[in-house]
């Protein structure tokens, strides 16, 4: 399925998390916010790279961007609507959307889940059929302007073996968060229970693996709802934009993926 299929898939009324889907294109995180706070948010994006690689950038009121042109406010399967210190979900956005609202597309580590395939390393949420966990964390982002909040994290159990195999490869993908920002014990970066993710939904770990932990583009949904900004518009977590730019555009240039593990 081409991003442009899936789109029209979504503006018809799809709801699903998109993880596994178009793959060798790129996912992307949406969160819009008014004129006024577009350089706090880009600032935030730079001072937090790791969690907000930006993918791309539109102007005030567009509906679309360079590497997403449909519809921002109809072509997500899900969105979240910011306003005054609370948040619902919807379907579509139409209504909800601002002339003064800037556009920030970040990457997601739903692009790098194929190459994780093909090396070898499982991906539970795609195995369960589930929206991947999500959890917010005791570690700070720095700050800038009006956002500041805790780093939010994406997990996968990785087989022990392989974790060196999963951080090779996330690694090579820093457009999409690149490699692990925590393996292993959960409590140390504030994670109380993996069966309770702040977003998403619970997976399996199984014995013998280890739990991995991805910066995640949740990350300046978190900043906006605990700095106050008084109205943005996101994706509904896990329910990504897909844009129509290649996954190998997140990649660092000449990396080349590590051998395929077979057991």
């Amino acid at each position: 399925m081409t991003p442009h299929e899936a789109r029209l898939r979504f503006r018809a009324g799809l709801r699903v998390p998109t993880a596994g889907w178009c793959p060798g294109y790129t996912q992307a995180n949406l969160i819009a916010v008014p004129r006024e706070y577009a350089f706090d948010l880009l600032l935030f994006a730079h001072r937090n790279p790791r969690a907000c690689p930006l993918v791309d950038v539109g102007d005030p009121g567009a509906t679309s961007t360079e590497h997403f042109p449909g519809d921002l406010r109809t072509d997500l399967p899900g969105y979240r609507v910011y306003r005054d210190g609370g948040c619902f979900d919807t379907g579509e956005v139409v209504a909800h959307w601002r002339e003064d609202l800037v556009a920030f597309l970040i990457g997601c580590s739903f692009t790098f889940e194929e190459a994780l395939r093909a090396a070898g390393v499982p991906v539970r949420h795609l195995e369960q059929g589930v929206n991947v966990p999500m959890y917010r964390t005791s570690i700070p982002c720095r700050p800038a302007g009006r956002l500041a909040g805790p780093l939010v994290v994406s997990m996968r159990p990785v087989p022990a073996g392989l974790v060196g195999v999963a951080v090779q490869v996330s690694e090579l993908f820093p457009g999409a968060h690149g490699g692990p920002v925590h393996i292993g014990d959960p409590a140390a970066i504030g994670v109380r229970d993996l069966d309770a993710p702040d977003y998403g939904d619970p997976v399996e770990v199984r014995s013998g693996e280890v739990p991995v932990f991805w910066a995640c583009g949740v990350t300046p949904q978190a900043a906006v709802l605990a700095g106050g900004v008084p109205y943005a518009i996101g994706h509904l977590p896990g329910h990504m934009a897909i844009t129509d730019l290649p996954a190998d555009s997140c990649r660092s240039p000449g990396a080349a993926p590590p051998e395929a593990h077979r057991p």
